[in-house]
């Protein structure tokens, strides 16, 4: 047998940390931080443990104890104080983003990204004002018959989130960051900063934005749960691969900074693919139900959190994330903070 070739040399203790190919630390890790402007107090997040919902006068706060554990970077969820079928609080000079951004960034360092998207604003929970739309014919003996049901306007979407962006660089936002997965939304919100004098306010968009099951916690967080139906009209169908392509390739003509892969875990090959694709620094959101199911896992005492996360993260990172959005960010920076 020949053992010329040992790979366990570089394995042992000293030199193992010196030929790491893969590491993390706290500059990675996005925060989120959820304001609430129907609270006076905080209100725990229960399918989130460690996580809560803050009132705007919390906000500052809050972020405070972000930045303590070494993460420099917030990403910030509103929930109003009233919704409607347009979501008109989600570009409101007095909205619960523009207030907290205004206050975050007025006391703070932190670098505030926010949340360009509707879901959390309307009373019907999607992602935009809402259209009819017509199915058929359908032909049986009496005929044929169109059925109408209702879907996101696209295009009306577009002159919304470009209002919702403007609004938030007016409030002081470092970044803004379209969820929503609308045709054309980056070229909306380019045009409408850039007409504004926020020329020099960088998109995150969430460029290759799955349908998936993973978003349930997220939903109680956010208060953003659609009032009927599901959004794979707009969401993409978690089967396809080289769609993912497609999209990103639209957002980065369209002027995107960065660009954003949802949910994380089991979209690594997505995350890869555009890593090799593009030249654009990658995000990737590690979602509230990857991190509720770790949580849950390791309550039952099946799994060990603090290394299930750090792994994860570690893989999100190796597939090809320069940034991560992650619910363990103070957790894990903490961590990394100790060893050092």
């Amino acid at each position: 047998m020949d053992l010329t070739h040992r790979p366990r040399r570089l394995r042992r203790d000293r030199v193992r940390g010196l030929v790491s190919e893969t590491r993390l630390a706290p500059s990675d890790f996005i925060a989120p931080v959820f304001v609430d402007a129907t609270t006076e107090e905080r209100v725990p997040i229960e399918s989130m443990p460690g996580h809560e919902r803050v009132p705007i006068a919390d906000s500052v706060t809050r972020v405070e104890e972000v930045l303590e554990t070494g993460v420099e970077a917030v990403m910030l969820f509103g929930i109003p104080e009233s919704k409607d079928p347009d979501g008109t609080r989600a570009w409101a000079e007095d909205g619960v983003i523009q207030e907290a951004t205004r206050r975050i960034t007025a006391e703070t360092d932190a670098y505030v990204i926010t949340d360009v998207c509707l879901c959390e604003y309307t009373d019907h929970g999607h992602c935009g004002p809402l259209e009819e739309e017509l199915r058929g014919p359908d032909v049986d003996e009496g005929g044929s018959t169109c059925e109408a049901t209702l879907t996101v306007d696209n295009d009306a979407t577009l002159a919304t989130l470009e209002k919702i962006a403007v609004s938030h660089a007016e409030a002081g936002a470092d970044m803004v960051a379209p969820s929503g997965m609308m045709d054309g939304m980056v070229a909306a919100i380019r045009t409408g900063l850039d007409d504004a004098g926020y020329e020099h306010v960088p998109i995150m968009s969430y460029a290759a934005k799955y349908e998936s099951a993973f978003y349930g916690p997220f939903r109680d967080a956010a208060d953003g749960a659609p009032a009927f139906g599901n959004r794979r009209h707009y969401q993409m169908d978690p089967a396809n691969a080289r769609e993912a392509l497609r999209e990103v390739r639209l957002d980065v003509d369209q002027g995107a900074d960065v660009l954003m892969v949802k949910p994380a875990l089991p979209y690594l090959d997505i995350v890869s693919a555009v890593r090799r694709e593009f030249d654009h620094p990658v995000a990737a959101y590690n979602v509230s139900g990857e991190y509720a199911m770790l949580h849950a896992a390791a309550e039952k005492g099946w799994l060990d959190l603090e290394a299930v996360a750090i792994e994860s993260l570690l893989s999100i990172k190796r597939a090809g994330a320069d940034l991560i959005l992650t619910y363990f960010a103070e957790d894990v920076a903490q961590r990394l903070s100790a060893d050092r």
